[in-house]
């Protein structure tokens, strides 16, 4: 493979992940107002526990539910976020390696990189859902204070 011929291949791979800048400055955001709900959620169910105030307690029930859909939402968007995310590294990687017949050390140094990324991709995504597993239960405890943990879903 010529040194243009593999330039030229690197410029189609980069394309696409350019938008991982994007990805990127989304999931801050996003991530910032999950752990914003999380923290809320949190204080909710401290004093759920806490109270004896039986009004209280249904406001508390009813601001759980509320917050607790936020960050379902938040954490489907950010799911989406990271499988676009993904979906462009796989782009440039199919790119960078389609017809390609030898491996030079560029293109495999960058492939590597390329394929770091992917990885964490993968584990931010499977990280947000454990995420929403955690503000799952604390939920649970609020909602139905006498249920098993058991019955958590998963």
């Amino acid at each position: 493979m010529q040194d243009t011929e593999a330039l030229s291949r690197i410029a189609a791979a980069v394309t696409p992940a350019v938008m991982v800048s994007g990805c990127g400055l989304l999931a801050l955001g996003l991530d910032n107002q999950a752990a914003r709900m999380t923290g809320r959620l949190r204080e909710l169910a401290r004093e759920f526990r806490a109270t004896d105030d039986t009004r209280r307690l249904r406001h508390i029930q009813t601001q759980t539910a509320i917050l607790s859909q936020r960050h379902r939402l938040y954490t489907f968007a950010l799911m989406a976020n990271y499988t676009a995310l993904l979906s462009f590294l796989l782009t440039s990687a199919t790119a960078l390696w389609s017809g390609a017949a030898t491996q030079q050390p560029i293109m495999a140094l960058f492939g590597g990189g390329v394929l770091l990324l992917a990885t964490m991709a993968v584990c931010t995504l499977l990280s947000v859902r454990l995420s929403r597993r955690a503000i799952e239960i604390e939920e649970r405890e609020v909602q139905e204070p006498d249920a098993p943990p058991s019955i958590i879903p998963k």
